[in-house]
């Protein structure tokens, strides 16, 4: 209640003390072996797209592709300026400031969280995945298309897309992390397939835009996801033990 001659609020109820407060305990560990085969689909799907990139036979389906979005002579974006604003906000998610951003944000989370284990892993796996894309994207010279015009400024090479790798490594590889807070299968398989979907999405934005191939954002997206799952089976015991080590004990804000 609000006194009349003071500008102080008193609660109605007394503040829970801190001490009192309990962090929810840690409901799953990773199953590698389903990580595994889930990696193993992925990158069987990015080599089939590589296959057929490097061979020619993606051309009716990129021009479909990019045509879809497009209308009239001059191959303008189809819909409202509301529609055109939201996929390039969209495609913002997978850009190198705010991707890396929410990544930042997300390890101190699960580090004030005391989930040290998966905040390490985390991080090992965006920063394997930069390293990844990286390599994969110097070995396979693709121009960017120019059916459409472009809608955003993009540079570099084509294939694979590196919006769509690095948006598949940090949403997917986010909601293995956070989906360790819950007991519940239903729950994890949610977390999990909505940053699946959100990461496809932010891919399929940069077709839309114009600046990639649809070949580009299904190899892009394949091979991130791809690198998310396979990080999450193998680099799982020595991000344990990274994050059981006294120096990351040390390190952690949520440590007394």
């Amino acid at each position: 209640m609000q006194s009349p001659s003071s500008d102080t609020v008193t609660p109605e109820e007394p503040p829970v003390p801190a001490e009192t407060v309990r962090l929810p305990e840690r409901g799953f560990t990773i199953n590698r072996n389903k990580a595994l085969i889930a990696a193993a689909v992925c990158w069987a799907g990015w080599a089939i797209m590589v296959y057929l990139v490097t061979h020619g036979k993606t051309g009716s389906f990129d021009e479909m592709g990019l045509l879809a979005y497009r209308t009239g002579d001059e191959l303008g974006p189809r819909g409202s300026e509301l529609l055109l604003e939201s996929v390039r906000d969209l495609t913002s998610l997978g850009g190198v400031f705010l991707r890396n951003l929410i990544a930042i944000g997300a390890v101190a989370a699960l580090l004030f969280l005391k989930l040290r284990r998966e905040a390490v892993l985390f991080a090992l796996t965006v920063v394997g995945g930069w390293i990844a894309n990286t390599a994969v994207k110097s070995l396979i010279g693709r121009e960017r298309p120019e059916i459409v015009p472009h809608l955003t400024h993009a540079g570099g090479e084509s294939f694979p897309s590196g919006h769509s790798f690095s948006a598949a490594v940090v949403y997917i590889g986010m909601a293995l992390a956070f989906a360790a807070l819950s007991q519940r299968h239903s729950v994890r398989y949610t977390i999990i397939v909505a940053a699946m979907v959100l990461s496809a999405m932010v891919a399929w934005s940069r077709v839309m835009l114009g600046v990639h191939f649809p070949s580009d954002v299904t190899a892009g997206w394949l091979g991130g996801a791809g690198w998310a799952f396979l990080a999450a089976a193998l680099l799982y015991k020595p991000a344990k033990a990274a994050a059981d080590s006294p120096t990351a004990e040390k390190l952690d804000p949520a440590t007394d």
